[in-house]
């Protein structure tokens, strides 16, 4: 702004960088807040660069000189009426606020001086000091390595705190680039030999459920310690970063000295450091296989299930996402559930097994609180789900053609305020409505199948209860997942063009509910031919054929009951396709808003950095406010960290460290935890699809390598989703390290007729390409008969 005050009031409008300092802005943005920041006013910087007029500070020589020439020099009488004039009654403090001072990436931390308890005329030399300190040594060798070159100096003025106890907060723990963890430094009086580094402080490590840890002394109650942590956390809010803030307390006044925000902060994802639990990721890494950008965990937490009792029902473990098994079983252990372990064959149906000897550490609330925790999230959750069950057939029935209309107001929208306000009418909606919707549709009649299952194994066993159990895609509607593969089949028999193919599946593949990852749609020369195997339908038919052959089994074994059961799994296969439907339509919200984040990144100039930011940094980047931009550059060095490590174990329990772990030699695929029992030799999993084969092992890791699996292999995965269906008919087994008997290899394994083994644990790292295996998907074993001559090839 650049007013031609030579004072404006702490809390100021005009107090902005160019005319007050970083450290002056920040002050008048917290003092206009009503955080309790000591009165005061601001010398501004045309009062600096009034007072140097003809000087050349920088042709002075040493720093000596320049304090000389800087005291010698007198002060204009109206600058002096000025600060006398604002001068508040007792001692003040004198601080320097420097315009390349306090700011996202440059903080000049000890740069530029602050002089302590002065009054009267030694406020005038104090003012001096400070601005003489701009062309200390120091402070312009810092400059010189950051290239910056027009530099002029404020002062904040402020009444002094006979301060107790004083220190510094940091809203993000320096150490481990924590940010659920708040780091609280002191010492007793005035606090600058504390912030200059001589003496030892006591620290107090508040983490997010509230908890204070202590090293040290006893200076603070850990009522004060969580009262400055929510003082930082409001000041983290007003920043939109992670912040350092300076503050003092005397008696039982509590003052804001300064903030600033922390530069240099490593930025680290790792939700186990909040606690000790059993997380998985068994359900979620074939919806979300690889590391997430910051953008994608914004939108993922604001489709997560509400904290218990302030503990998390999802975390972000290395940009991956994880469920908090603790906090569900705690639910479910809460209402009685675990009778005849009831709970723990339902957990390991939906989340995929726990191995041997890991323990679910329980969480540290009574039965009746989590009780009072779980009832006060589920009744909204309740409610919500009867609002969302009258939208979804409407929402379903929409969404395509909404889709298509938003993207192509995207296309249009020129100017940011264009899409903002796209956002604030439509794609606000998608995100907390359509969204939600869609995802609460993706798991509708889950515990039927459960419970059908069950019946039906205690009938015809398993492998006619497999057969019995598919049928959800034929002649009563297509089962949402198979319709990529059956699809191509159609395009190669040219009874779809490729412009309906795409419109049709373009938003469906590997990696779909990661932004930053361009839909199959956005390629031209996609979809590419399929390269061999059985055609789809003709393995469809076949399985029809076996399913047919295990009714005739049922109505001659039981006659009384296979009506009966012949309607529910009917409706069980209608449950299925609405599934799968909502399921699709839930990743085309994600194809829109990554739609409107390439669009975000092109009219601001930014590009993809906006996949570096939250939902709500991107929306302020789009109102004007480029702060939140200083913060890509740590966000992107951390994203491709974590995504040069290999996929992280599919149990964790407690603290984990991705990097530590990913070195370490003899780590284990499936579990992480030092009281898991040795992981064996044998390979073993959940059934997912019946049936015998043998076949040559194909190990492939990416979606990408699809091409090297040759016709009649047995295709070995960490996980598959949609985006691996085309593979399937290719493949004579399918054995993955990664999933439970509902997920979707088990699932579209079944409908093709084609054995599958889940949720194994060790299939990729005890089996090797070449292998010749034989694949028991009734039983969930695979066994390594020995290699063949392919083995690599």
């Amino acid at each position: 702004m650049g007013t031609s005050a030579l004072v404006l009031p702490l809390a100021d409008p005009d107090a902005d960088l160019e005319t007050v300092g970083g450290k002056g802005a920040s002050l008048a943005r917290l003092a206009a807040a009503g955080l309790p920041v000591p009165g005061g006013f601001h010398l501004t910087t045309h009062a600096y660069r009034r007072f140097t007029e003809g000087l050349d500070p920088g042709a002075l020589g040493d720093e000596a000189a320049v304090l000389a020439a800087f005291e010698s020099r007198d002060m204009p009488d109206d600058i002096a009426d000025a600060i006398r004039a604002a001068l508040p009654p007792g001692p003040v403090a004198v601080r320097s606020s420097a315009t390349a001072e306090d700011l996202p990436d440059l903080s000049f931390a000890g740069q530029h001086d602050t002089v302590l308890d002065v009054s009267g005329a030694e406020v005038l030399t104090a003012v001096k000091r400070c601005w003489a300190s701009l062309w200390t040594a120091r402070a312009t060798a810092y400059r010189a390595r950051h290239g910056i070159t027009d530099v002029a100096l404020a002062v904040v003025v402020q009444e002094m705190v006979p301060a107790d106890v004083a220190g510094v907060l940091f809203t993000a723990n320096p150490v481990t680039g924590a940010r659920t963890e708040t780091v609280v430094n002191a010492a007793p009086g005035l606090g600058e030999a504390l912030v200059g580094g001589t003496v030892t402080p006591d620290e107090y490590v508040v983490t997010a459920d509230g908890r204070v840890r202590r090293t040290g002394g006893a200076l603070l109650s850990d009522e004060r310690v969580r009262e400055l942590a929510a003082l930082g956390a409001r000041i983290q809010d007003l920043h939109g970063v992670p912040v350092d803030v300076e503050w003092a307390v005397a008696g039982d006044r509590v003052a804001v000295l300064q903030a600033r925000p922390i530069t240099a902060l490593a930025e680290v994802w790792n939700d186990t450091l909040r606690g000790d639990y059993l997380w998985t990721c068994a359900n979620l890494r074939e919806a979300v296989p690889s590391v997430m950008t910051p953008a994608t965990w914004s939108f993922a937490r604001a489709l997560a299930q509400p904290p218990i009792a302030g503990h998390p029902t999802s975390g972000n473990i290395g940009g991956r996402f994880y469920l908090n098994l603790s906090a569900a079983l705690a639910v479910g252990q809460a209402l009685g559930l675990t009778r005849g372990g009831f709970l723990r064959r339902t957990v390991e149906l939906y989340f995929g097994r726990i191995p041997p000897g890991v323990r679910v550490p329980r969480l540290p609330l009574s039965r009746w609180a989590v009780l009072r925790a779980a009832i006060g999230a589920a009744l909204p959750f309740l409610r919500q789900g009867r609002e969302f069950r009258a939208k979804i057939d409407g929402l379903l029935a929409s969404s395509p053609a909404r889709a298509e209309r938003l993207c192509a107001a995207f296309r249009a929208a020129t100017t940011p305020a264009d899409l903002l306000a796209l956002w604030e009418s439509d794609v606000d909606e998608v995100l907390h409505v359509d969204a939600k919707v869609f995802d609460s549709g993706a798991r509708t009649g889950s515990m039927s199948s459960v419970r059908l299952r069950r019946k039906l194994v205690e009938l015809v066993g398993e492998d006619d209860t497999t057969a019995l159990l598919t049928g959800a895609h034929g002649a009563a509607g297509e089962l949402e997942s198979l319709g990529p593969v059956l699809g191509l089949a159609r395009l190669k028999r040219g009874d779809i063009t490729r412009e309906a193919y795409a419109r049709q599946y373009g938003h469906r593949f590997a990696d779909e509910f990661e932004v930053s990852a361009p839909r199959p749609a956005e390629d031209p020369a996609w979809p590419r031919p399929d390269d061999g195997g059985v055609d789809p339908e003709e393995l469809l038919a076949r399985q029809a054929a076996v399913r047919d052959a295990a009714w005739e089994r049922l109505r001659a074994a039981h006659p009384g009951k296979a009506a009966r059961l012949r309607r529910e799994v009917d409706e069980l296969a209608a449950l299925a396709r609405e599934r799968e439907r909502a399921r699709s339509e839930f990743a085309r919200t994600f194809a829109v808003l990554r739609a409107f984040l390439v669009r975000a990144g092109e009219v601001t100039g930014h590009g993809d950095a906006v996949f570096f930011l939250p939902i709500e940094e991107t929306l302020r980047v789009l109102a004007g406010d480029v702060a939140p931009l200083a913060a890509v550059p740590a966000r992107r060095a951390a994203y491709d960290r974590y995504r040069a490590l290999p996929p992280y174990p599919t149990v964790i329990r407690g603290r984990f460290d991705p990097e530590a772990w990913a070195a370490d030699p003899n780590r284990r695929p499936d579990v992480h935890d030092a009281s898991a029992a040795p992981l064996g030799d044998d390979v073993s999993g959940f059934p997912g699809a019946a049936g015998v084969v043998e076949g040559v092992a194909r190990v492939i890791h990416d979606v990408a390598d699809g091409a090297d699996l040759r016709p009649g292999e047995v295709l070995v995965t960490t996980v598959t989703n949609i985006g691996w269906t085309p593979l399937f008919p290719r493949a004579a087994a399918v054995v993955t390290d990664v999933g439970a008997p509902l997920s979707h290899a088990a699932v579209v394994a079944r409908e093709l007729g084609i054995p599958a083994v889940v949720g194994c644990g060790n299939a990729t790292t005890r089996i090797t390409t070449g292998d010749r295996l034989r694949v028991d998907g009734g039983r969930g074993t695979v066994t390594v008969l020995g290699a063949t001559s392919t083995r690599g090839g």
